[in-house]
């Protein structure tokens, strides 16, 4: 019996079928996954966002598969080849790979060798030599010789049985699916440098001559090494196995005989089968399953980094906001100044300037003079300082004017300014600042960012902020639905203003599209601040369905105290039930904790209202809108420590965490260069993702292991206790980083691949990748070797994307050539 979508999704989470077609069917009638996870509990069962995320992309998968299945059926059954036998194979088929290998024989293709040879009367002579190899070919042969269909003599005879042969062995979806897997699961990848290469490849260079399984790859190695093709400079192989130097037909030969009973017992056909055979691995089933599995490798590598630039851009858009606080944003730079705007506690600008305290024009007095007084005439509280070129030298400025003028009671804080540059440019920044020049904007955003970066940043498309692994790599559509699916579930967990919301932060609410966003805005700014949520039902197109999906996650400060709350307003009548049984009115109910506290959630559950929904509204009552945002706080970046050479092994210092990679966490500690905690830095146990360890915008306590002034790296350490200086899992070590050479971490152990298990740590270079924590089967510093101390692995090639926080973060590292872009002045 056939498993239903809905049935074999609940399989999959683990969950009840009625729970997920429940949740189908509220997706098909246009609901958000924001909204049925808040406000649909109890149709859902509690499936929470996270599972309806991936229900929402598994129902999408299967049903691409069902619509190509009624395809591939409908074309066989035209073809006059559909029995009930193959109809049953078609519609069992659960993945869309074994679909197309049971559709392969049947799929209308260009006439090949095959087919030529069967209209030439030569399918006979296969099947005959295939089911009776006691016969002598070349004699067999003879008899199928017509030179009006094109078979010459019997040699052209047994070419067309054999091409006739090597199809149908190519095209067995059950062997072609056991060939599959088997090379997965031992089969590797073998990368070489193309020749007169070396030079314009060099950062490629890890990968010159590089092999590892397939199953041991990680995405950022896969990537890299795609891209390094891409560009001319890789040759990639999928090998089926290491070879095994025996003479002889290999495994996947033999699984290929075995399944159609050629094996050779010395009889006169055995010899032409078994080339036969070997012919059809390699030239067919072998070229196949490596376009299958290099889609294979491109996917599960995609998945993993579109995996982790969606849960950096979560962290980035739920980092801690300043609040309605007025903002000094600086936009660092040298020779074009540091461009500065004022922006007050609602965001709106009311000042904009350009100060050039640094080289070459070195007015520092006169910049310091001009903060003080935009300061004051402002009443700023917070100076937000991007952190480009030039920021640790502007911080220093805004330092001294704190330091100077205490009476004004300022806090600097270092903002992250990817994507800035981006939004400066953006049509909507050229709406939203006309008048305003190009070079301002920044400043303006990274403002307004310390402010709210959720609300900041939606104004960027999120494959601009740049917090991803080889973004510009992969799948756009896979990449912008994961983020926007982010973006989505960030923007609905917080709740949107709607009296102060940007056209395009409310262009993320559930239900509220570009178009209606704007009907919001004009709206607004034609009939003044909205008053109620039922006033929502005025903006043009904003129907029944609209106003069911947005309403919960808009807050306005109006006449009713539950306009502001996440309470939807379909449950409004729960909480007048509330308000009757305490005596009391809505507004001395919202925030009474005792007396919320004294309702019992189960009094007030009714045929629509569950007590899921109950216990929702009961909690927000006690803390109406809040925001689910950490409470904002600063890192302080030591005094005295301002460059590279003011390091020294051992400090302990606090920094912010700048971007997660796969291999370990960037961290600004105020000199410039982003120091790197490799993953075998970061905690005594085990860590399998240093997302586990720590998040984009984290402060965090690090040690300086070690300090590569010439090549500006910084190795550091979470494990406060680890001694500065020796060979730690931090990666102190210093290693050339060459492929198959350098020293890695503790174990010391060179890299390479030698003949058995090493227990050496990886460096602090990305090179030491995956292979930290010494679990690398192939030794030292993971498959690359070394990586040694402080990154002594070069960058992992295409480690970043030109721009962006990971480029930025890359080469603020030392592990990025600067030369590969970036942020200029």
């Amino acid at each position: 019996m056939t498993t239903s979508i809905e049935g074999r999704i609940a399989e999959e989470l683990g969950v009840r079928e009625r729970q997920v077609k429940a949740a189908v069917e509220l997706l098909d009638g246009g609901s958000t996954v924001p909204f049925i996870a808040r406000y649909r509990k109890e149709a859902t069962e509690m499936l929470d966002d996270a599972q309806l995320r991936t229900l929402e992309e598994r129902l999408r998968y299967l049903r691409e598969l069902e619509d190509r299945r009624a395809a591939v059926l409908e074309s066989v059954r035209e073809q006059g080849k559909l029995d009930s036998e193959l109809e049953a194979r078609i519609r069992a088929a659960d993945t869309k790979a074994r679909l197309e290998d049971i559709y392969l024989p049947f799929k209308p293709k260009r006439r090949t060798k095959a087919q030529i040879a069967r209209e030439a009367g030569l399918e006979p002579l296969a099947s005959g030599l295939l089911d009776d190899p006691s016969v002598d070919p070349l004699v067999t042969a003879t008899a199928f010789v017509d030179a009006d269909k094109g078979v010459a003599d019997p040699a052209a005879a047994l070419e067309g049985a054999r091409a006739i042969l090597a199809e149908r062995f190519s095209e067995d979806a059950d062997l072609t699916g056991e060939l599959r897997e088997r090379m997965w699961t031992r089969g590797r990848l073998v990368a070489k440098v193309r020749d007169g290469k070396e030079e314009a490849g060099a950062k490629f260079a890890d990968y010159f001559d590089f092999t590892e399984p397939f199953t041991a790859l990680p995405s950022h190695r896969v990537l890299a090494m795609l891209r390094g093709e891409k560009e001319d400079v890789l040759d990639l192989v999928l090998e089926p196995e290491e070879p095994s130097g025996e003479p002889g037909p290999s495994s996947y030969e033999n699984m290929v005989a075995r399944r159609f009973g050629v094996n050779d017992r010395g009889r006169p056909g055995d010899k032409w089968l078994a080339d036969t055979v070997r012919w059809a691995w390699r030239t067919r089933l072998l070229v196949h399953l490596g376009i299958d599995l290099r889609l294979r490798l491109r996917t599960a590598a995609e998945d993993e980094a579109v995996r982790v630039f969606a849960s950096n851009l979560r962290d980035l858009l739920l980092a801690a906001p300043a609040g309605t606080r007025a903002t000094l944003g600086l936009d660092p730079g040298f020779r074009t100044g540091v461009k500065v705007a004022v922006v007050d506690a609602t965001g709106k600008v009311v000042a904009t300037d350009v100060i050039h305290p640094h080289v070459p024009a070195n007015k520092w007095d006169q910049s310091l003079a001009k903060l003080e007084q935009l300061a004051k005439a402002h009443d700023v509280d917070l100076i937000a300082i991007g952190n480009g070129t030039a920021s640790r030298e502007t911080d220093k400025l805004a330092g001294e004017l704190c330091d100077k003028h205490p009476e004004l009671k300022l806090t600097k804080v270092m903002v992250s300014e990817a994507g800035a540059s981006v939004y400066s440019a953006s049509a909507f920044a050229s709406q939203e600042l006309p008048d305003m020049d190009v070079s301002l904007r920044g400043a303006v955003s990274i403002a307004r960012r310390l402010q709210d970066p959720l609300a900041e940043l939606v104004k960027i498309d999120p494959k601009s902020i740049g917090v991803g692994q080889y973004q510009h790599d992969l799948s756009e559509v896979k990449l912008s639905r994961s983020l926007d699916a982010v973006v989505e579930d960030c923007v609905n967990g917080v709740g949107v203003d709607v009296n102060t919301a940007s056209a395009p932060l409310l262009s993320r609410v559930s239900g509220i599209g570009s178009g209606l966003a704007e009907n919001i805005v004009a709206h607004r700014d034609t009939n003044g601040p909205f008053r109620s949520r039922k006033g929502l039902k005025d903006v043009a197109r904003l129907g029944p369905k609209a106003y069911e999906q947005c309403a919960g996650f808009l807050r306005i400060r109006g006449d009713d105290p539950l306009d502001a709350s996440s309470v939807h307003p379909e449950a409004y009548p729960v909480v007048r039930a509330m308000v009757k049984r305490t005596g009391s009115d809505v507004a001395s109910l919202v925030g009474n904790t005792s007396v919320l506290r004294s309702l019992r959630a189960d009094d007030f559950v009714d045929e629509k209202f569950g007590l899921p929904t109950v216990t929702d509204i009961l909690r927000e009552l006690e803390k109406p809108g809040r925001d689910p945002r950490p409470a904002f706080k600063t890192a302080t970046f030591k005094e005295g420590v301002e460059k590279l050479g003011d390091l020294a092994s051992g400090m302990v210092l606090e920094g912010v965490v700048t971007n997660v990679a796969a291999f370990g966490a960037f961290v600004d500690i105020g000199v410039h260069q982003d120091g790197l905690v490799h993953v075998s830095a970061m905690s005594r146990t085990f860590v399998k993702d240093p997302r586990d360890v720590v998040k984009p915008g984290d402060i965090v306590k690090v040690k300086v292991m070690e300090v590569d002034i010439p090549r500006k790296r910084i190795s550091l350490t979470l494990r406060l206790d680890d001694e500065a200086g020796a060979s730690s899992g931090a990666g102190a070590g210093a290693g050339s980083g060459s492929a198959g050479s350098g020293s890695g971490g503790s174990g010391g152990e060179r890299g390479g691949r030698p003949p058995r298990q090493r227990q050496g740590q990886g460096g602090a270079g990305p090179r030491g990748g995956q292979g930290g924590q010494g679990r690398d089967r192939r030794g030292g510093g993971g498959a690359n070797g070394g990586g040694g101390g402080g990154g002594g692995g070069r960058q992992a090639p295409g480690a970043a994307p030109a721009n962006g926080a990971m480029a930025d973060a890359l080469r603020r590292a030392g592990l990025l050539d600067p030369k590969q872009g970036g942020k200029k002045r």
